[in-house]
């Protein structure tokens, strides 16, 4: 079996979930943050809608150096609902192609994230893939299932079952 054959239906799987929580987003509280500290609701589910985009990234370069890059690597919070799951939508379809074509070699080439010149982590693209791509994105889901019980907004399914939905 191919590498790429056993990433597909996971990612497939954390995608669905995932834009069934961006579904959830109220536009009116796109400025809400539940601390000083923390993003507003519109810049974690921005956050959460461009980590896809990583895929492209990691899979046609062998590093980043995410400091150097500045503002062109946090993207703007979108002025609509409508907006942020496009998108999302279009990060996914994108970095879904990106996946499914790749050789099995190409996973196991090394990738290096920088900070201003300083390495952060290098490793093989599919730890990549698997740590810094989709835990990431699945760690800050579960954020913001957060912020949305917070805002009194019924969460869908993630893994089974929510108080809200059977």
């Amino acid at each position: 079996m191919a590498f790429k054959d056993a990433l597909l239906p996971e990612f497939d799987h954390e995608m669905g979930t995932t834009r069934r929580i961006l579904e959830r987003v109220p536009e009116a509280d796109f400025a809400w943050k539940p601390h000083d500290k923390s993003f507003s609701l519109g810049q974690l589910a921005t956050h959460i809608a461009n980590i896809p985009h990583w895929i492209e990234i990691t899979m046609d370069q062998s590093g980043f150096d995410v400091g150097a890059a500045g503002e062109a690597a946090r993207p703007k919070v979108p002025a609509s609902h409508a907006e942020l799951l496009s998108r999302f939508d279009d990060n996914v379809k994108k970095a879904r192609a990106k996946l499914d074509v790749q050789p099995d070699p190409a996973f196991f080439a090394t990738w290096t994230l920088q900070n201003n010149g300083q390495e952060v982590f290098t490793m093989p693209k599919a730890a990549v893939l698997r740590s810094f791509v989709m835990n990431h994105l699945i760690h800050h889901r579960g954020q913001l299932s957060v912020y949305l019980r917070l805002r009194d907004v019924p969460l869908p399914s993630i893994y089974g079952p929510t108080a809200d939905e059977g």
